[in-house]
C-alpha cells in the first residue's frame, strides 16, 4: 500500500484534467493533512484541495516573479490598511480555468465542490469599500499582466464578527485563521525592525553636515506573509504581502523561573496587539496609540522590502521613480511619505533635496472622503512621543512648503494656516491629507462628482498651487469577482447571448443591450433573477429562522452603517409603508422584502442605535399579521464578501441614498447595478455617472443635489419645518420618539428623533418626501415585469465603463507610468 502512495505521488504531475487533480487530492489528503478517506473530515478534504489548487497557483507564482527581473519591470505597490480580497477557493478555479475539472475530480472521489465552498473562511482583513476596492484593483492588476504588489497587515481577528442580540450589535472576535489558511505562505525569514517612541540624535559628520540617528524606544518585529493574487486566464499571479507583528524579545526566561509567567510574556502580548484587530475602537488614548502603531508598522516594514527588492538589480536611487510607483489607499499609510525621507537620508545618506524629488515622484494619493471630521488628523504631543524623526521631518516638509506658500501669496496669513500641515487651531494636530498631497506627485479623487469637489471645495487651494495635480480616476468593481463568480446563472446566460469576452473586457458586455427588449431573454433573464432569490432566500430561512417570500421585491441596501449613508431615511420610508397598510388593509402594494447589512465602528454609537431600531421596526412588522406578508424587515448580521455574493445577485431594488456630497463614489452601486437591480439613489459619488450611462429613465433619483445642500445649510437649514408640514413624516417622527417601536423602553431612541428635528446634518428630513415619492414611482413599474426586466437588462448591458480593468489602465496610464508584462 505505501508503495502504490508512494508511486502515485512521484508521479503527480500538477496537470489539469480531473484524474491529475484527483490524484492530487489523493496525495494531498495523505502527505500534507495526514489523513486517509476513511478518517478524513470535510474541513480535510476542503485542506487537501486547497493545497492542490495552490500549487497550480504556485508555478505561476514563481514564473510571474521571475519574469518581471527579467524584464527589470517598473512595480507598482498599493499600500492600503484592507485587502477584503473574501474566498480565495472558487475564485482561484475560475481565474485559473480550472473550475469544472476540479468539480469533476472531487466528484468521482465523493466530494461535493460546492460543500467545500462553504467550509473556507473569508479573509477578515477589511470592513467595506476601501478594503473591497482594494482587492479589485488586485484583481485587476493580475488580470492585466501590470506588475503590481499589495501590501497591508495581516489581522489575526479582522474587524469584528457581527452577532445581533436582543437587536443591538454584539462585536466578537473574527477569528478567522482559526483552522488555518492555506493559502497564505509563512515567511519567517523576510521579517523587519520596526521602532516605536525612543529619542533622535544629533551629529555633524567632518564635512558639517547634520546626520540624524532614531535610537532606543522599543522594537518589534514584522513577519511577511505571502498570498497570491493570481490574474483572469494569463497565467500572470501577483503578490498580497501582510505582516504580521512579532516580538523582538517574546520571552523573558528569568522572569519565567521566578514564577512570574504573566510578566515573561508580556513583551510578546504588546507587541503581538498591533497585528491583532482592525480599527480597534478609538475612543481610548491605548487604542488611538495602537492605530497609529499599526499605520506605522506595516509602512516602515513595506518601505523597507520595496527597496530590498529594487537594490536587488539597481545600485542607484535616483532611478528609483523609474522602477517603483506607491500607491495610498486614503491617508492611513501616508505616515510613508516621512518614512521614505527618513530611509532616504538616514540610511542611505542623500541630502534633502534629492531625497524629496525621489519620494514626490514615487508616491501617488488616493482620497475617499470629503467629510471633514474623516480626514485623518494626529496629534502633535502623540507623533512626538511615538514617532520622533517623522515629526522633525514633517515640521520640515511644512516649513519648506510654507516658504514656497508664502512667496506666491505674501502677507495671507490665512491661506497658510489654511494649508499648513499642522492644524493649529485644534490643539496643533497633524493633518495626514495634507501631507500626502504635497508629498504626492498626483492626487485622484474617485468619481467625477468627487474628483470635482475636492478641486472645488475641500482641497480648492491646493489645487490652485498645484494646478492638475488632483484628476479623476472614477472608481470599479471586478468583473470575475462580482458577477462571473457571484452570479453564475446570470454569467452563463450572457456568455450564450454574446460569448465569453465580456469576462476580461467587461465593455463587451454593452452587446446586450439590443436583447433588453427581446420576450425570450427577458423571461431567462428573470428566471435568473428569481432563482437567485430563491436560493438567498433559503440561506436567510436556514441562518436567521427567517421566512421571506422570493415573489416579494427585494429592496437592497448593504454597506457600512453610517449616518451619511442614510439607512435611517430608508427606515423611515419603511415604517411609512408600514403605516399606509396599517391604515387601509386593502390597498394595492408591492409586496417587500426590505434587506439591511452592513457593521457599525464599535465606537459608533448613533451608528449602533439605528441598527437596534432597525431590528425593532422589524420586530413590530414581523408580528403584525396584518402587513407581515406584504412588508418584511430583515438585517443580515456580519457583512462580508461571501453575504454579498449571497445577496446582490439576487437584488431587484439597489438603495444608494447616501447625502448628495458625502459620498466619494461607493462601488456597491456598481455590483447590483451589474447584476440586474435597478438604483434609487441621489446624484452622490458614482450614481452621477451611473445615471449618465445607464440613461434616467432606468434608474430613481431623488432629493436634494449637492448644491442644492449647500444652499440648504447657507439659509439655515431647519429640519423641523419638514415634520410640521408633512403629516406622514410626523407620524413616523412621532411613532420612533413615543416607543412605539421601542415600548419597553419609550425613550430609546430619543436621541435619534431629537437630532433629526434640531440638526439634521445629513438631511434626512428635507429628502423624506421626494424618497418616497420616487419608492412609489418604482413600485408602479415593477407591476410590469416586463418593463422591469427590460431596464435590468439594460443596467446590466451599461455598465461596461465601472470594470477595475477600466480603473487600473487609468492609473496605469496616468499616474503609475507603468506597461503591462505578459
Amino acid at each position: 500500500m505505501s508503495k502504490v502512495k508512494h508511486s502515485a505521488f512521484k508521479y503527480d504531475f500538477l496537470g489539469s484534467d480531473p484524474r491529475d487533480i484527483q490524484r492530487s487530492v489523493s496525495n494531498h489528503l495523505v502527505y500534507t493533512v495526514g489523513k486517509d478517506p476513511y478518517t478524513a473530515t470535510e474541513h480535510d478534504w476542503m485542506m487537501a484541495f486547497s493545497h492542490v489548487v495552490r500549487d497550480r497557483l504556485i508555478e505561476r507564482w514563481m514564473e510571474t516573479q521571475r519574469n518581471y527581473y527579467r524584464h527589470d519591470a517598473k512595480r507598482v505597490y498599493y499600500l492600503s490598511m484592507e485587502f477584503l480580497i473574501g474566498r480565495s477557493l472558487i475564485n482561484s478555479l475560475l481565474n485559473m480555468d480550472i473550475h469544472d475539472a476540479c468539480t469533476e475530480a472531487l466528484h468521482k472521489l465523493g466530494i461535493e465542490l460546492e460543500r467545500l465552498r462553504g467550509l473556507e473562511h473569508d479573509a477578515a482583513l477589511g470592513n467595506g469599500g476601501l478594503g473591497r476596492l482594494a482587492a479589485c484593483f488586485l484583481d485587476s492588476m493580475a488580470s492585466l499582466n501590470i506588475p503590481g504588489y499589495g501590501y497591508g497587515i495581516r489581522f489575526q481577528y479582522g474587524m469584528f464578527r457581527q452577532k445581533i442580540e436582543n437587536g443591538c450589535q454584539i462585536e466578537l472576535p473574527e477569528n478567522w485563521l482559526a483552522h488555518d489558511n492555506p493559502w497564505e505562505f509563512p515567511r519567517p525569514e523576510v521579517s523587519y525592525r520596526v521602532r516605536f517612541g525612543g529619542r533622535v540624535m544629533e551629529y555633524q559628520d567632518s564635512t558639517g553636515r547634520r546626520h540624524f540617528d532614531w535610537i532606543e524606544g522599543d522594537v518589534v518585529l514584522a513577519q511577511a506573509y505571502d498570498t497570491p493574487i493570481p490574474g483572469f486566464q494569463n497565467d500572470t499571479v501577483n503578490n498580497l504581502r501582510l505582516w504580521s507583528a512579532k516580538a523582538y524579545e517574546d520571552f523573558d526566561l528569568d522572569r519565567f523561573n521566578l514564577g512570574e509567567y504573566t510578566e515573561a510574556v508580556v513583551g510578546k502580548t504588546l507587541s503581538e496587539n498591533i497585528s491583532k484587530v482592525l480599527y480597534p475602537n478609538d475612543s481610548s488614548t491605548m487604542n488611538k496609540l495602537l492605530r497609529l502603531k499599526q499605520q506605522y508598522f506595516f509602512v516602515c516594514a513595506s518601505l523597507k522590502d520595496i527597496l530590498r527588492r529594487f537594490f536587488t538589480d539597481h545600485d542607484s536611487l535616483s532611478d528609483l521613480p523609474d522602477k517603483v510607483a506607491i500607491q495610498l489607499n486614503d491617508t492611513h499609510p501616508a505616515i510613508a511619505i516621512p518614512e521614505m525621507m527618513r530611509l532616504l537620508m538616514d540610511k542611505h545618506h542623500l541630502e534633502w533635496q534629492p531625497a524629496w524629488e525621489i519620494t514626490t515622484r514615487v508616491f501617488s494619493y488616493t482620497n475617499h472622503t470629503l467629510l471633514p471630521e474623516a480626514l485623518e488628523t494626529w496629534p502633535v504631543d502623540i507623533f512626538e512621543q511615538m514617532l520622533p524623526r517623522h515629526l522633525q521631518l514633517i515640521m520640515e516638509i511644512n516649513r519648506r512648503f510654507l516658504l514656497m506658500l508664502g512667496h506666491l501669496h505674501p502677507g495671507d496669513i490665512d491661506i497658510l494656516r489654511r494649508l499648513s500641515i499642522i492644524d493649529e487651531s485644534n490643539g496643533r494636530r497633524i493633518r495626514m491629507a495634507h501631507l500626502a498631497i504635497i508629498g504626492s506627485h498626483k492626487v485622484n479623487g474617485v468619481s467625477a462628482l468627487h474628483s470635482e469637489l475636492l478641486r472645488e471645495s475641500t482641497f480648492r487651494d491646493f489645487n490652485g498651487f498645484y494646478p492638475g495635480k488632483i484628476i479623476n480616476i472614477t472608481n470599479g468593481i471586478t468583473p470575475r469577482r462580482w458577477l462571473y463568480q457571484s452570479n453564475r446563472g446570470l454569467s452563463q446566460l450572457i456568455s450564450e447571448a454574446i460569448g465569453s469576452t465580456w469576462v476580461r473586457d467587461l465593455s463587451q458586455i454593452g452587446q446586450l443591450e439590443p436583447l433588453a427588449a427581446d420576450p425570450h431573454f427577458q423571461e431567462r433573464f428573470y428566471a435568473v433573477k428569481q432563482t437567485n432569490k430563491q436560493r438567498l432566500a433559503k440561506l436567510i430561512h436556514y441562518y436567521l429562522e427567517s421566512k421571506v417570500d422570493p415573489e416579494t421585491l427585494f429592496d437592497v441596501q448593504v454597506k457600512r452603517i453610517h449616518e451619511y449613508k442614510r439607512q435611517l431615511l430608508n427606515l423611515l420610508r419603511a415604517i411609512a409603508l408600514y403605516n399606509r397598510l396599517v391604515d387601509d388593509s386593502s390597498t394595492a402594494c408591492i409586496p417587500r422584502t426590505i434587506l439591511f447589512g452592513g457593521k457599525a465602528a464599535p465606537g459608533y454609537t448613533m451608528a449602533k442605535m439605528i441598527i437596534r431600531l432597525i431590528n425593532d421596526v422589524a420586530d413590530v412588522i414581523d408580528n403584525d399579521p396584518a402587513v407581515s406578508d406584504r412588508l418584511k424587515i430583515i438585517f443580515i448580521p456580519n457583512y462580508d464578501v461571501t453575504t454579498a455574493s449571497d445577496i446582490i445577485p439576487a437584488a431587484d431594488l439597489s438603495q444608494q441614498i447616501s447625502t448628495a456630497g458625502m459620498e466619494a463614489s461607493g462601488t456597491g452601486n456598481m455590483k447590483l447595478a451589474l447584476n440586474g437591480a435597478l438604483t434609487m439613489g441621489t446624484l452622490d459619488g458614482a450614481n452621477v455617472e451611473m445615471h449618465e450611462r445607464i440613461g434616467a429613465e432606468n434608474i430613481f433619483i431623488f432629493g436634494n443635489t449637492t448644491e442644492e445642500n449647500r444652499k440648504l445649510n447657507q439659509q439655515g437649514y431647519q429640519p423641523r419645518r419638514y415634520y410640521e408640514s408633512d403629516p406622514v413624516l410626523r407620524r413616523v417622527i412621532d411613532m420612533i420618539a413615543n416607543g412605539f417601536f421601542s415600548p419597553e423602553e419609550p425613550a430609546r431612541y430619543r436621541s435619534i428623533t431629537d437630532s433629526l428635528l434640531n440638526s439634521d446634518h445629513f438631511k434626512v428630513m428635507a429628502d423624506f418626501g421626494s424618497y418616497l415619492a420616487i419608492s412609489d414611482q418604482a413600485d408602479q413599474v415593477y407591476r410590469d415585469t416586463a418593463e422591469w426586466t427590460r431596464r435590468a437588462i439594460l443596467n446590466t448591458a451599461r455598465m461596461g465603463y465601472f470594470s477595475s480593468d477600466r480603473t487600473i489602465h487609468e492609473y496605469a496610464e496616468k499616474i503609475w507610468h507603468v506597461n503591462p508584462i505578459r
